[in-house]
C-alpha cells in the first residue's frame, strides 16, 4: 500500500506542477494581449478624432469583425506613415462604406 500511495502522491504533484505551469503561461498570454490592446488604443487615439473614435467603438459593439478589420487597416496605414492628419468622422464613414458588405435589398411584390 505504501508504494501505491507514493505513486499517487508523485502523480498528484506532477499534475499540480503541470497545472501551475499552464496557469503561468495563460497569465503571460493575457498580459501580452492586454499590452497589444493598449498599444492599439494609443495609436487609434493618435490618428482618430474623438467623433471618429466614438463611431468606431459603436461599430465594434454591433460588428466586431468589421471594426477589427478597420482598426487593423488604420494602424497599418499609420505605422507605414501613410496617414498624415487625423481621421475625421466623415473620413471614417467613407472607409466604412468601402469595407462594409453591401446589403441586398429585400423587395416584396404583392399581386
Amino acid at each position: 500500500m505504501d508504494e501505491l500511495e507514493e505513486i499517487r502522491r508523485r502523480k498528484l504533484m506532477e499534475l499540480q506542477a503541470k497545472r501551475e505551469k499552464e496557469l503561468e503561461e495563460l497569465a503571460k498570454q493575457q498580459e501580452m494581449q492586454r499590452q497589444i490592446e493598449m498599444q492599439k488604443k494609443a495609436i487609434l487615439r493618435a490618428i482618430l478624432e474623438p467623433e471618429a473614435r466614438e463611431r468606431l467603438s459603436r461599430i465594434k459593439l454591433a460588428h466586431p469583425d468589421i471594426a477589427e478589420a478597420v482598426e487593423n487597416q488604420l494602424i497599418a496605414l499609420a505605422q507605414s506613415g501613410r496617414i498624415t492628419r487625423k481621421i475625421t468622422d466623415e473620413m471614417l464613414v467613407e472607409i466604412l462604406k468601402r469595407i462594409m458588405p453591401k446589403r441586398r435589398e429585400t423587395r416584396i411584390i404583392r399581386k
